[in-house]
């Protein structure tokens, strides 16, 4: 594989390793768009209590009107775009930098050089990780911890230069390892802010060579089952953690994604099992070399180990001598985050989506249920996946992947294979399925449907079609939407739901007159691509972060660079409320205990952000507002 593939994005390299065909079903594809802008009109609705079918977002609608005759529940100026490499809050609001890739989390820990990048392998386990992604705030007997994903390393900046990113031996692999993960760290509030509280008892380190429990129906299974372990119930690491989730009874959700391009082979003619390509799992790796330095990663030698990441894996932030475990009843493939919920009767609903283009929306009900201070033995483990199926009339449904539904031999090769299972029983394919948030004054959720420049030109990676549907209602879609669906009879582990589009994103500057313009509450003064993080703060309202085209250029003039957006699901409105640097991705979003401090994630900074002078480091900020008062 040349340097050139190296550098691809995660999605972009797998489509060139495992080309999909060059064409869907055309006329599929035209048979659905025939009436695409009066479809639009009955998916698109504002407010949580719209109907699915019949209040059009259409511009001029009276829909819209009553919207912005409502009182505007954004307390701050929303602001313009920005090109430059700073972080832009607006007036009244102050952001600075709580943590940064590098810092320490130990007093014995060797510091950040800014000059050399990075340090030593030696203590390379008790620095605050890079490329933070989401995380979580926990409030535990007057402490504040936060878990914080780092979701890959830049390898350029943590090897020799003269390496060109490329591993020379065990310990450059050792050291790109430690450096991923989650951090698991207490923080506290001083005269300036908050800052890490280094030494405490909390903080931690969880990276790709820790201990894991394996439980679930998987857990065992032959398939699970290495020279190193083989009773298939104990693993090593977590690793490309990007998204994230907090449980009822408060521990840390850690969300795999793209595990495939850790994994490579020494010995290029072994055999690649089955459901390798579906997975994206070839011989080469995505350049981190693992496999030419850790045989654990080299899947000629080891085969079934790359069935041991994918999953999601719970994390307890307030006993750091706690063994996360990985949840096999959650299924596995990319994921992004987890969003829960509990049903009237109990019950736990997991939300989930699978990063990939073309690829599918799942949810987890337990068997079991839940109560405060009651047992969570089995929680995420005893209980049914499902994949999504949505209608183009608005409604849907949750399909059961079983054995007997997907035609596999057992429910662990169901879990272990979800996405074929999906395939199997007919889901939707959708366009990126990414962050999912439940709100906490409404029954219903939402899903970032980030892009797929792909809908309705290629197959995803198992051959099914992605024609234009509804949820999905754009070609080449480089803009991404907002799904929202609310599950019938106000209960979130039902078997069917409505659904409408929360908002389309676009251009309606450049496209004023069709749907790659956006939706009615995208205008020339929010306008953003991409949306991919999201979560909801106490008051109701909708944050939302993008991780897109940052050119400013063609189709995207007038994005500027990488974004966090506030909507209101009651009006549909939505404003700017923050930029990130030019060159990141603005990820992971919570609050403090008293909600007068924001965390935000800044992943991938260009420039020499945020120092001004070195390497770029992704961080973790805080914002605040100046009068002291809630921020969400």
């Amino acid at each position: 594989m040349t340097d050139q593939k190296h550098n691809l994005s995660f999605d972009d390299w797998d489509e060139v390793n495992f080309p999909r065909p060059e064409e869907n079903d055309f006329d599929r594809v035209v048979e659905r768009a025939v009436s695409r802008r009066g479809f639009l009109c009955s998916v698109l609705a504002f407010g949580s209590g719209a109907a699915v079918m019949g209040t059009g977002l259409l511009k001029g609608t009276t829909a819209l009107a009553e919207a912005h005759a409502m009182k505007n529940r954004f307390p701050f100026t929303p602001i313009d775009i920005a090109t430059d490499h700073e972080v832009h809050v607006p007036e009244g609001y102050t952001s600075k930098v709580l943590v940064s890739w590098g810092d320490p989390l130990f007093s014995d820990a060797e510091g950040y050089d800014v000059n050399a990048g990075g340090g030593a392998v030696e203590g390379s386990d008790r620095v605050f990780g890079e490329n933070t992604d989401g995380m979580e705030l926990f409030s535990f007997e007057g402490h504040e911890i936060i878990a914080v994903n780092s979701e890959y390393v830049n390898r350029d900046e943590n090897l020799p230069a003269e390496q060109e990113g490329t591993p020379a031996n065990a310990d450059d692999v050792l050291k790109l390892q430690n450096l991923q993960g989650v951090t698991v760290m207490e923080v506290a509030p001083g005269d300036d802010g908050y800052s890490v509280v280094v030494d405490s008892p909390f903080n931690r380190r969880i990276h790709h060579n820790t201990p894991m429990t394996i439980a679930g129906p998987a857990a065992g299974h032959d398939l699970m089952k290495t020279e190193a372990d083989p009773t298939g119930t104990e693993s090593l690491g977590t690793m490309n953690n990007c998204g994230s989730g907090r449980t009822p009874w408060g521990t840390y959700l850690t969300c795999e994604e793209n595990f495939n391009g850790y994994f490579g082979s020494t010995d290029a003619d072994a055999p690649r099992p089955d459901g390798y390509d579906r997975y994206g799992i070839g011989a080469d790796g995505w350049g981190y070399d693992y496999h030419k330095h850790d045989a654990r990663f080299d899947y000629s030698k080891n085969p079934n180990e790359p069935h041991r990441v994918g999953w999601i894996v719970e994390i307890d932030p307030t006993d750091p001598e706690s063994t996360p475990v990985k949840h096999t009843g959650l299924g596995r493939f990319k994921h992004e985050n987890a969003a829960c919920a509990v049903a009237p009767d109990g019950r736990v609903v997991v939300y989930m989506g699978d990063d990939e283009r073309g690829e599918y929306m799942y949810k987890f009900v337990s068997n079991g249920t839940w109560a405060p201070g009651a047992s969570t033995e089995g929680l995420l483990d005893d209980g049914t996946l499902y994949a999504a199926k949505f209608n183009d009339d608005g409604t849907g449904e949750w399909l059961a992947l079983t054995p007997e539904s997907t035609g596999m031999a057992s429910l662990a090769e169901v879990l272990i294979f979800a996405r074929m299972g999906a395939s199997a029983v007919g889901a939707t394919t959708m366009d990126r399925p990414e962050w999912i948030a439940v709100n906490p004054h409404a029954i219903e959720a939402y899903c970032c449907l980030t892009n797929n420049k792909n809908r309705g030109v290629k197959a995803n990676a198992g051959g099914d079609e992605t024609p234009v549907n509804g949820p999905n209602p754009r070609e080449t879609n480089n803009f991404g939407q907002i799904v929202r669906w609310r599950p019938s009879e106000d209960d979130h582990a039902a078997d069917t739901f409505e659904w409408d589009l929360y908002v389309m994103a676009g251009n309606p500057e450049v496209y004023p007159n069709n749907e790659y313009g956006g939706s009615d509450n995208v205008t020339p003064g929010n306008m953003f691509n991409s949306p991919d993080g999201m979560a909801f703060d106490s008051n109701g309202l909708l944050w939302i972060q993008t991780d897109g085209d940052y050119s400013n250029e063609g189709e995207f003039e007038g994005h500027g660079n990488n974004q966090m957006l506030v909507g209101d699901p009651v009006t549909g409105e939505i404003a700017r409320f923050l930029t990130g640097p030019n060159g990141s991705e603005v990820t992971g979003v919570c609050w403090s205990a008293d909600r007068r401090t924001m965390f935000v994630g800044i992943q991938h900074p260009g420039g020499s952000w945020p120092t001004g002078e070195g390497l770029p480091r992704s961080s973790v900020i805080q914002v605040t507002r100046d009068d002291g008062a809630l921020i969400g």
